[in-house]
């Protein structure tokens, strides 16, 4: 049975890079009829971040992304956090140790800094000197017995080519020289990711590792870890780098990075899940939008590109639209509801429903309804400069305060009656109706941009227009 896993650490908030990958995982998992597993990798005490877990968990939720196994499911193989199998590491770097694929290292901090200087200045990468590989038994123990400050580190073998398959790049070859001896238990007894990551995946019974390209270069390191313990390697498959327009990395530098910052400026959870899918796979030639059962049935990972994929906003904000304009007025109601009321704007589900119908085709995030077209809550505190000096004047201001009184006494007020008395107005005064519609956009909104007028109108209601058009008259200059 495939079982895979996302194993975040829990350092803060979620890269959309991080849900990538539990998301091609959880698709692999459910299209193979498989386990997917979250595991929490949180030995590197120094990045831990408290809550960062609990976030993690509301966003995976949120995203719709489920785990079979984990700390909050439970499972077989668990404990599911790291920190809680401490133990099992120290057993098992024993047994490296006493198998010679691993060795005790007493280098202080301060001789590492000097030998990693040196190599910098001679132009050589930094690479642990190997000072200690060669001890005796005897004196490591005897060392370890008085006391001393010590690392396990693995035994990289010299003069070899590591290779290994990987699903999506190939076969794959490494210079052993180019292989750090790593350490894989730190001095405070806790294990680094190479050993914590290999012991867990293998008795954790993982059988695809999918995870992302920056951790290509340590594969060889796990290769030769599985090869000293005698255990099969699962399957790997590395994802391509996600991309800034220019190319380079993603990174907060250029743009929001954090799934939740999406989350927060209103983006869908099944729109984000949608385009994330498709930064560096997609199933179709002509087909972008997907559902997640689609998805599922779809996803190969023989198909993921190799190359980095460049998260474009603009097509995450076309594919938001889509996915809001499928949604019912209703359904939309529930997710608006919530932030309306944070800006204090207190009206009825029946008017925001009204607003949400005349807008839906208009925006492209959930914040869009309360604050791309503020002037359905609120009569406008300001007017668009350049839109005032072409479309308010004197005549503008006369021919307007002609026609009010005809909007008082409209028995009616909806999209049709609206409209057939501007334009009957218009046509009795010899003006475009233009000249009527765009002075009465600026005393209502304040804007330039928005629904059609008389939609609007219809929406925002007789007396609430009539007071707008009203002030503008009086204090518009």
């Amino acid at each position: 049975m495939v079982r895979v896993r996302f194993a975040p650490s829990p350092t803060g908030f979620v890269h959309v890079g991080s849900l990538r990958t539990a998301l091609y995982n959880y698709l692999f998992a459910r299209h193979h009829g498989g386990v997917n597993i979250l595991r929490v990798e949180d030995t590197d005490r120094t990045r831990y971040v408290e809550g960062a877990v609990e976030n993690m968990l509301r966003t995976m939720e949120w995203a719709g992304i489920t785990f079979d196994e984990g700390p909050v499911t439970g499972g077989p193989v668990g404990p599911y956090v790291q920190s809680e199998r401490k133990e099992l590491y120290s057993k098992y770097a024993a047994e490296l140790v006493a198998g010679g694929h691993a060795y005790p290292c007493f280098c202080s901090a301060e001789r590492l800094d000097v030998v990693r200087k040196a190599q910098q200045a001679a132009g050589i990468p930094p690479m642990y000197d190997r000072h200690c590989r060669n001890l005796t038994k005897e004196e490591s123990e005897s060392r370890i017995a008085a006391g001393e400050s010590h690392v396990i580190r693995m035994r990289v073998p010299i003069g070899e080519l590591i290779r290994f398959h990987d699903i999506i790049r190939g076969d794959i070859e490494f210079d052993s020289k180019t292989i750090d001896d790593q350490v894989l238990i730190k001095s405070d007894g806790f294990p680094l990711y190479h050993l914590a990551n290999i012991v867990d995946d293998h008795l954790m019974q993982i059988t695809h590792v999918i995870r992302g390209e920056e951790w290509l270069p340590s594969t060889p390191k796990h290769v030769l870890l599985y090869a000293a313990f005698g255990w099969e390697p699962p399957k790997f498959a590395h994802l391509p780098l996600l991309l800034n327009a220019d190319r380079s990395k993603l990174s907060k530098r250029q743009g929001d990075v954090a799934v939740e910052d999406y989350r927060d400026k209103g983006y869908l959870p099944d729109a984000l899940i949608n385009f994330v899918a498709l930064l560096g796979w997609n199933p179709s030639a002509t087909e972008e939008i997907f559902t997640i059962d689609q998805l599922i049935r779809d996803f190969d990972l023989e198909r993921v590109n190799k190359g980095g994929a460049v998260f474009g906003r603009d097509k995450l904000d076309w594919m938001n639209a889509e996915y809001m304009r499928k949604k019912s007025p209703e359904e939309l109601l529930i997710l608006v509801r919530p932030l309306a009321e944070n800006r204090k704007y207190v009206v009825s589900d029946e008017y925001l429903l009204s607003v949400i119908r005349t807008m839906q085709e208009r925006v492209r995030t959930l914040p869009d309804f309360v604050d791309f077209a503020s002037y359905f809550f609120v009569p406008p505190t300001d007017y668009e400069e350049k839109y005032k000096q072409k479309h308010w004047n004197a005549e503008a201001k006369t021919r307007l305060a002609e026609l009010l009184p005809r909007f008082g006494a409209a028995e009616k007020w909806d999209h049709d009656t609206l409209e057939a008395i501007v334009r009957t107005f218009a046509e009795e005064n010899s003006l475009s109706a233009g000249k009527m519609i765009h002075p009465i956009r600026l005393a209502v909104t304040g804007r330039g941009m928005g629904p059609g007028l008389f939609e609007l109108l219809a929406v925002i209601g007789k007396a609430e227009s009539i007071r707008r058009i009203d002030h503008a008259l009086r204090n518009l200059a």
